[in-house]
């Protein structure tokens, strides 16, 4: 089968649809990926890449068209506006001309969800069946960001995305409590399948490497994985940790990622005198994560209380189930009920820091046999509902029917 997937980010970048790219070509399928100039997280674009240059080359049998835009730079206001607009933009112009005949398109949708609108000139030019894989609510999240208050702007964007919803053939969600949401957009419930992340099979259970020791200087290390953003509500966990650091001092803060906020962060765990303690490390290649991982008494997972953020499967959850350490949850909804469903952790509500501070304290007085225990019951959860191979299996059969 010919299977075109539109994701605005695409390898070299680090998404999950590189996994599944790669694994439907494996599968036998004729796999081709409509994309942009690589940019993130960095905000420029990659060495080798420019606006106009590389529009096609090709990734292990992958076929890639790229789109030109304008870069991310920090990720804030206008900028990113341009940035996503460009896509639409330069994506339409290329998709009209492109002569692709896909039988299915894959739409990996995260933020924005207009990379659908270059997607459907391919569907309405060759009459070929559209998946949208919905990652991100749309426009309750970008609102929730960027904390857009224009009535004006609020009404295009649910507009656009009433009528992205309603155009895509199948929609996939990632998390079960998206299809109520949808539903109440006049989706209707007969198009919606569920089908949860999965995580790249290098995340998996590790020892200790030695070369990765001096990152780590906490009797206790917590780490968190991924972007630093307006979502993942920061100032929680730097509130807790200051409560944390007035009755316990061995435990330390390992902060793996970068984005909009980093900076600002940084500035606030300064004021707040937590520098020996609340760490931020930036930007690793995803292959090394395993090996800090490996150094993890325990993950951190957050998002702000906005009700948007509650309906969705944070993708690190999977990441750092895959690893079989104890998971300390701030955050509401799914991935809350998930982490006390499953006994993999301790949880508190989205932007409570006081309850968060008292799990990490409880977490420092947990034997290590109960903190195993409670690792690995995430990991046996990960094995039986987001093991890869499973899902793409499950993917494959979505798209085939």
């Amino acid at each position: 089968m010919r299977i075109l997937i539109v994701a605005q980010y695409f390898w070299p970048e680090n998404f999950r649809i590189n996994d599944i790219a790669l694994g439907l070509s494996k599968k036998g399928h004729e796999v081709t990926v409509f994309t942009g100039k690589p940019n993130y997280t960095g905000g420029n674009f990659y060495p080798g890449y420019s606006m106009f240059s590389k529009r096609v080359e090709v990734w292990n049998h992958i076929k890639i068209h790229r789109v030109p835009l304008i870069s991310r730079g920090k990720g804030k206001g206008i900028r990113l506006v341009l940035n996503y607009l460009s896509f639409v933009f330069f994506g339409c112009i290329r998709a009209v001309f492109l002569p692709l005949k896909p039988d299915v398109i894959l739409i990996y949708q995260q933020s924005p969800i207009t990379v659908a609108i270059p997607a459907y000139i391919f569907k309405y030019k060759t009459q070929a069946k559209s998946f949208l894989y919905v990652q991100d609510l749309w426009p309750e999240s970008v609102q929730a960001t960027m904390k857009i208050k224009s009535k004006l702007v609020v009404n295009l964007l649910y507009s656009l995305c009433n009528w992205i919803y309603r155009s895509a053939d199948k929609i996939i969600i990632q998390s079960k409590a998206f299809r109520s949401y949808l539903i109440s957009r006049n989706v209707s419930d007969k198009k919606i399948v569920y089908l949860p992340n999965s995580t790249e099979s290098l995340y998996q259970i590790k020892e200790r490497s030695d070369g990765f020791k001096k990152y780590f200087n906490g009797e206790v290390n917590l780490i968190f994985a991924g972007n630093i953003g307006e979502a993942q509500s920061f100032e929680t966990l730097i509130k807790a940790a200051k409560i944390v650091l007035l009755k316990d001092k061995g435990i330390s803060w390992v902060i793996l990622g970068e984005g909009r906020k980093r900076a600002e962060l940084i500035e606030l765990v300064k004021k707040e005198g937590l520098e020996d303690h609340f760490r931020f490390l930036g930007f690793y290649e995803s292959t090394l994560m395993p090996e800090f991982f490996a150094y993890a008494d325990a993950f951190v997972i957050s998002l702000k209380s906005d009700f948007i953020f509650s309906l969705t499967i944070p993708t690190k959850l999977q990441s750092y189930m895959a690893c079989g350490k104890p998971i300390l949850g701030s955050l509401n909804g799914e991935g809350n009920y998930i982490i006390q469903g499953v006994d993999c952790g301790f949880v508190s509500p989205a932007e409570d820091s006081e309850l968060l501070a008292e799990n990490v304290l409880k977490l420092r007085v947990t034997s290590k046999n109960e903190l195993k225990r409670l690792g690995m019951n995430g990991y046996k959860y990960f094995t039986e509902e987001f093991e890869q191979n499973m899902l793409l299996n499950k993917l494959e059969q979505i798209i085939l029917n």
